[in-house]
């Protein structure tokens, strides 16, 4: 689901608070990143120093903008074709996990209902280290116990493929090719995926 544009209104609203436009095209470098890291990268463009106490409030004020945002997300915002996919991979066997460096993972999936299509769930508040550390990655593949080399990740984000790829994982890139060409194959969309063709990658 398109969490990002939410992601995107809340640190937008925070930036115009410290006197910096934060634009789409930055708002690029901030996804799959932690929260922390996020505001570090804004801050840092918008030339603010503050103190690690200051930036916890701010974090945690974008954090609860972002919240108010998505409790009003509906299902249909789940992107198309994703629901199907996630019914289809569980009956043929195939295990599914979901690994997001959101903290909020858990709340947008029982929103949107999808929390029993996933065998394992991994979020920002099981790891040390957010994209492009592969650490998330790592642990999914640990839930569903399965090897590294036996996995596909579906990112739509740069920091994603590159913590797909550290983690020795196959990647299929949603989204666009300049963006995401390191990944394995690039599609538009998940449902312009052919996933017959899971098994040859």
């Amino acid at each position: 689901m398109d969490t990002a544009k939410y992601h995107f209104l809340a640190w937008k609203r925070m930036a115009s608070e410290i006197g910096f436009d934060l634009t789409e095209s930055i708002n690029e470098k901030l996804k799959g990143v932690s929260r922390m890291r996020s505001l570090e990268i804004i801050l840092e463009l918008a030339g603010v120093s503050l103190s690690e106490s200051e930036k916890e409030k701010i974090a945690d004020r974008k954090n609860s903008w972002f919240m108010e945002y998505i409790e009003n997300m509906k299902a249909e915002e789940l992107f198309p074709g994703v629901k199907p996919v996630l019914k289809q991979l569980r009956k043929d066997g195939i295990k599914v996990a979901l690994a997001s460096s959101s903290k909020n993972a858990e709340t947008v999936i029982n929103i949107l209902g999808i929390q029993d299509d996933f065998n394992a769930v991994v979020d920002g508040t099981m790891i040390v280290h957010t994209k492009p550390d592969p650490e998330i990655f790592l642990l999914a593949a640990k839930k569903l116990n399965v090897q590294p080399n036996e996995c596909i990740v579906f990112e739509d984000a740069e920091s994603g493929v590159e913590a797909a790829l550290r983690a020795g994982m196959k990647c299929v890139g949603i989204g666009k090719q300049e963006q995401l060409h390191q990944a394995h194959t690039v599609v538009g969309a998940v449902q312009d995926f052919d996933f017959k063709k899971l098994q040859s990658l």
